[in-house]
């Protein structure tokens, strides 16, 4: 076993103690995976059924892998370990499956016990088991993609002012406040219905002065914060120069922030009046940019004097301001929050803002309530609406729902994965599902997860949450933290580059409202490599061609020295890759491209697409010219000129007919080439039947028809492109009604953002994905170019809201510690709104600490050696000299600056000295070689469709067999196989509880629900009370009976209902055994309800009849269950209404 220690082998040890609760904080690489593994393996060892452990993911690929390494460490045999975590997974899965071996739970053989799912898949099936509670009714389709749903209830909401109600006067002032700008209007409640699951809490029930208060509170801490880190010694010197500045600007007539400090005679407090003096000290000590003052002039209040005397005073006040600065500029905490105060809201709204603030928050629960009608329409939700549907269903903590109840009984401990990851409804969720969990009760809530990793906002996930959980638990469930710290992925030289970068990019001091998250650093289990571990390559002037060139570089050389090392090229967005790809096409180096190029970008699709809008729009004069340039048709610029080009009226009057009526225009087509006359005639002949049978059959099957025909599979490059098609295919197949495409341009967004399959004959060595996507990968070399790019610029949104805790935040996270804050969205055309452009400053600090933690996660994906690109711009200084400039604060290179800042200075002045072209010659002749293909591709002069190949010989299939239906019923009237199946229903529900809360008051009290029962299985109103007595009676029975109390009361391993579908003599047959389970002694069961009745004497005869009736059909059953189960079967018919037993072992 290796004798390489784990730093933190202690803690990891803690975390898998069933007894304890606990938070774990896993940086990249630190193994949590194992660590869940083991915990998961622990509580198998202690629990009843392994159904009482639930194991919760994001993603199913992580669901599965998890899944998959549990069954690995179960199955028998397995490698030695190596190491001393492997150690002790074989130690933890041994006590499993020890603990399997006594239950005969069979684990391995039955996987389907292990609860290892999805959050969603969780959330869809509490809504399934409470279809009226959730108000889902039946199961709806989730859909990952919903904004054709949230524009289709937008457009909605904006209708309703067609009304005369007060919704409507709503819907106007909001039109009114935009200007009448109905698609931006759609746009902005389409982008608020995606994130519903933010806002929709907040908007109901507050009034005027909560909301102002919280404005109050927001500008009292901003004016604590910066009188609590203002030094003492250097106050009395910020005030005179502030008095002396101030009153040199009013004797000068000049209006500035600075002139209310006068009389200013002690540092100002945290009153509301004092924002404005000490908006007028942070001009004196920086600039409009928030930087600190270099110098001081006139109009900062520093006269230069007329005179000797003057200037010599003048001079004095200049240095004494400048030295004030130097002391105070070693604060940065200080500058920033100086600076911040100058964009404090006002502390209250205008009687305007209140007015269209009110209007949008009464009209946004009218949209969501067109949403749920469209919802309902279509079938389709988001994954929102399941998450606040299950919460639904769960009820409220003082009034919990029966499965609420049922889940608190079931589900002993729990297990979250990615916990940083958490949307408000999810977190809410598992608060609703550990609600009255105490410390002690048996009952254990495990969390995993890395707030340094949280990279989600854009999907709703909330880092803070985290943050909370940590700091005040969840519910009354305290967490213990754990802080792994072991990094066992990647080699020392990029774990210590890591540490020591991350230190300074990340913020030093925690903060839940803002997301702030420090850094923790981690401990490398690898050895260092030779060589460097960690390259900075810097360019300048926007050079991407020369970055480019690297890129291709440093793959090359990788391979070079080790031809199976898997490389991968990380970037922030998919344009950062426009000179990129490119060149790795010309040097032949073959990647996946994980959902980076756009479905409608490939020549495939755009061929598809221009000929699926040429027959459903025969006028589309475009789609036809490019489906006639297209490959199966290939016709040549001039050809196409002589064929459509427009010509005067009395020429061929072509200015008014469709290229269609052009392709059958004799004149026409003589002036075509013969070439190009053979072409079209072969299109034409194919469109011809197409056109005849347009709106005949779906637009689906014409355009594969039209494509098929024409040779379009005979066009492309290789099998992905033929996936591609079919994925194409498929969608159009869902977005066609009646024929044709409602709207085209919805279907061009909605095909905008598919995104083409990755190359299927490369192979996993080189990779190309967004950073977002490889979160949770490793690979040996990673290379992030464009570092200097900028991300896209966020939309605005209908009105902006932000939770702040309070200053004096507890950890109890009450929720009167926190402060609820709303803007409305600018007027169109006004000046900015200070509290929308405040919240907007603030939203933007939490997407400036996202963007640290997506560089973080960038950089910990490489196990040998990390690259970074990025360009920035170079600009002399005051003496001349060339030097890089501060990178845009937006951009990654921007976060990474106080660390790489001395590489670019390096490269600057080597390329100065070499004199290197540092912007572009070189690049537009490289640009010109990497130009675009304008060559013609077609298909060959006199192409024909190969021959069909032969017929394939069908003959149809055995169809199922469900003999125990037919032995069951072969002789009884309608109303007994009626009851028959309500008792079955019942009797398996008692079971299922176990017999808990039964007994004949309540059976009689459920008169009604059987006859509605009854009635729905046909009953009529004349066989009515003969049916409910007869099921009443034989329920009644089987619960006073003592064989029915055994059969149907708590049991080993129990199941109701198995439904089982084998091959039996050649035929599938579907098979449904009543309830199995293993009895005290270990004895498998197998057990069938007979609703049989016998009226007369020799009951027992009767009995002995019945079970030579039915002797095939358990021994079936029996035959079955042991494919399953190897150990003996006994088998078992029970009689309710006779309160009669028949049993025989198996094979007798």
């Amino acid at each position: 076993m290796s004798a390489t220690p784990i730093p933190d082998s202690a803690e990891r040890r803690r975390a898998i103690d069933p007894a304890q609760s606990f938070i774990v904080q896993a940086p990249a690489g630190s193994g949590k995976t194992g660590l869940l593994i083991q915990r998961y393996l622990r509580l198998l060892a202690c629990v009843d059924a392994p159904e009482e452990i639930i194991a919760i993911t994001f993603t199913r690929k992580a669901a599965a892998e998890m899944r998959e390494r549990v069954l690995a460490a179960l199955a028998p045999g397995g490698k030695t370990p190596a190491t001393e975590h492997e150690q002790l997974t074989r130690e933890l899965a041994h006590a499993a499956l020890q603990r399997d071996a006594a239950a005969g739970w069979q684990i391995v053989a039955n996987p389907a016990r292990l609860r290892i799912q999805t959050i969603d898949s969780l959330c869809a099936a509490l809504t399934h088991q409470m279809p009226l509670l959730s108000k889902f009714g039946a199961q709806p389709e989730s859909v990952e993609d919903a904004s054709e749903l949230y524009l289709e209830a937008a457009r909605a909401t904006i209708e309703l002012v067609e009304g005369d109600d007060a919704v409507a006067q709503d819907v106007e002032r909001l039109l009114e406040h935009l200007d009448n700008d109905v698609a931006r209007i759609e746009t902005l409640l389409a982008d608020m219905l995606a994130r519903r699951d933010h806002w929709l809490r907040h908007i109901h029930g507050r009034d005027r002065d909560e909301l102002e208060a919280a404005l109050k509170n927001a500008r009292r801490e901003a004016l604590e914060r910066v009188c609590g880190i203002y030094p003492i010694p250097a106050q009395g010197e910020l005030i005179e120069l502030a008095r002396y500045a101030a009153t040199n600007l009013a004797a000068a007539g000049r209006s500035s922030p600075l002139c209310v400090c006068d009389e200013l005679a002690a540092l100002p407090g945290s009153a509301d009046d004092d924002v404005v003096r000490w908006c007028g000290i942070a001009d004196l000590l920086l600039t409009k940019e928030g930087n600190w003052r270099r110098q001081h002039d006139v109009k900062n209040g520093f006269p230069p004097g007329s005179n000797k005397a003057e200037k010599e005073i003048s001079k004095s006040w200049k240095e004494r301001a400048l030295a004030l600065i130097a002391v105070l500029k070693e604060n940065d905490a200080l500058r920033q929050t100086l600076h911040d105060l100058r964009r404090l809201p006002p502390s209250a709204y205008t009687d305007m803002q209140w007015a269209v603030l009110g209007a949008i928050t009464r009209l946004l629960p009218h949209a969501v309530g067109q949403l749920k009608l469209v919802f309902q329409v279509r079938g389709q939700v988001d994954f929102t609406e399941v998450a606040q549907a299950a919460l639904l269903a769960l009820g409220e903590p003082d009034a919990p729902t029966d499965l609420a109840l049922a889940l608190d009984y079931r589900i002993r401990h729990l297990l979250i994965d990615e916990f940083q990851d958490t949307s408000i409804s999810q977190y809410e969720l598992v608060a609703k599902l550990i609600a009255g969990w105490e410390p002690g009760d048996g009952r254990s809530l495990f969390v995993v997860g890395d707030p340094m990793q949280s990279i989600y906002r854009f999907r709703e996930a909330e880092v803070g949450l985290f943050l909370r959980a940590r700091a005040a638990g969840i519910g009354n469930l305290a967490l213990q933290p754990v802080a792994l710290c072991a990094n066992f992925r990647s080699q020392r030289g990029i774990v210590d580059w890591v540490n020591a970068t991350f230190a300074q990019v990340m913020p030093a001091q925690e903060n839940i409202a803002a997301g702030a998250v420090p850094y923790t650093s981690s401990v490398a289990t690898h050895a260092i490599l030779s060589g460097t571990a960690v390259n900075v390559h810097a360019f300048f002037n926007d050079d991407h061609v020369t970055e480019a060139a690297k890129v291709v570089e440093i793959i090359k050389q990788a391979q070079h020295d080790d031809p199976s090392a898997t490389t991968a090229i990380l970037v922030r967005n998919r344009g950062h890759l426009r000179e990129i790809v490119p060149r790795l096409n010309a040097a032949g180096l073959r990647f996946r491209a994980i959902e980076i190029e756009g479905l409608g970008y490939r020549p495939v699709v755009q061929d598809l697409l221009a000929l699926t809008r040429a027959l459903a729009h025969p006028a589309d004069r475009l789609a036809w010219l490019a489906v006639l340039r297209a490959p199966w048709c290939g016709l040549t610029l001039a050809d196409l000129h002589a064929l459509a080009a427009l010509q005067s009226a009395s020429a061929f009057d072509g200015s008014e007919r469709t290229v269609w009526e052009l392709l059958n225009d004799d004149a026409r087509m003589g002036a075509v080439s013969a070439d190009g006359g053979a072409r079209l005639q072969r299109v034409q002949e194919v469109l011809r039947d197409c056109i005849g049978n347009r709106c005949r059959s779906s637009l689906r099957t014409l355009v594969e028809a039209a494509w098929l025909a024409l040779g379009g599979p005979a066009c492309v490059g290789d099998v992905t492109d033929l996936a591609d098609a079919e994925i194409y295919f498929d969608y159009l197949e869902a977005h066609e009604e009646a024929g044709s495409i409602p709207e085209l341009a919805l279907f061009e967004q909605g095909l905008a953002r598919l995104y083409a399959l990755p190359d299927l004959g490369a192979d996993d060595r080189l990779q190309i994905m967004t950073i977002h996507k490889a979160k949770g990968l490793e690979f040996d070399h990673v290379i992030v170019p464009g570092l200097g790019r900028l991300s896209r610029s966020n939309d605005k949104k209908l009105f902006m809201w932000m939770e702040r805790p309070r200053a004096t935040f507890a950890s109890g996270g009450e929720d009167d510690s926190t402060d609820l804050l709303l803007a409305p969205i600018q007027e169109t055309g006004a000046d900015g709104d200070p509290i929308y452009a405040w919240l907007e400053k603030l939203d933007a600090d939490k997407e400036y600490f996202e963007d640290q933690r997506l560089l973080y996660v960038a950089a910990t994906r490489a196990r040998q050696r990390l690259h970074l690109l990025g360009s920035t711009r170079l600009v002399p200084d005051r003496d001349g000299v060339i030097e890089p400039r501060l990178p845009a604060g937006k951009s990654l290179l921007g976060k990474l600056w106080p660390v790489v800042a001395p590489d670019y200075a390096a490269a600057a002045s080597r390329a100065m000295l070499a004199h290197t072209p540092l912007a572009s010659e070189g690049a537009e002749a490289a640009t010109e070689e990497f130009s675009v293909d304008q060559s013609l591709r077609r298909l060959a002069s006199g192409w024909t469709l190969p021959a069909a190949p032969p017929r394939v010989e069908w003959s149809p299939p055995r169809s199922m067999t469900q003999a125990q239906d037919q032995i069951e019923f072969s002789w009884v009237g309608e109303t007994a196989r009626h009851a028959g199946s309500v008792v079955h229903r019942w009797l398996q529900r008692i079971a299922a509880d176990q017999m808990q809360g039964w007994d004949a008051a309540r059976v009689n009290s459920l008169r009604a629900t059987f006859k509605h029962n009854l009635l729905a299985c046909g009953i009529s109103d004349g066989e009515m009370e003969v049916a409910s007595e007869r099921v009443i009676t034989a329920l009644t029975h089987a619960l006073s009976d003592t064989r029915g109390q055994w059969l149907l009361g708590p049991q080993q391993d129990a199941q109701n209902e198995l439904r089982l579908t084998a091959l039996i003599d050649g035929m599938q047959m579907n098979l449904v055994i009543d309830r199995t389970f293993r009895d005290a002694d270990g004895q498998r069961w197998v057990v069938d309800y007979k609703t049989s009745s016998h009226e007369g004497t020799d009951v027992e005869g009767f009995l002995d009849r019945e079970q030579q009736r039915y002797r095939a059909q358990l021994d079936r059953y029996a035959a079955l269950m042991r494919r399953i189960d190897e150990r003996p079967v006994k088998l078992g018919l029970y009689f309710p209404l006779l309160k009669g037993w028949r049993e025989w072992e198996s094979g007798e």
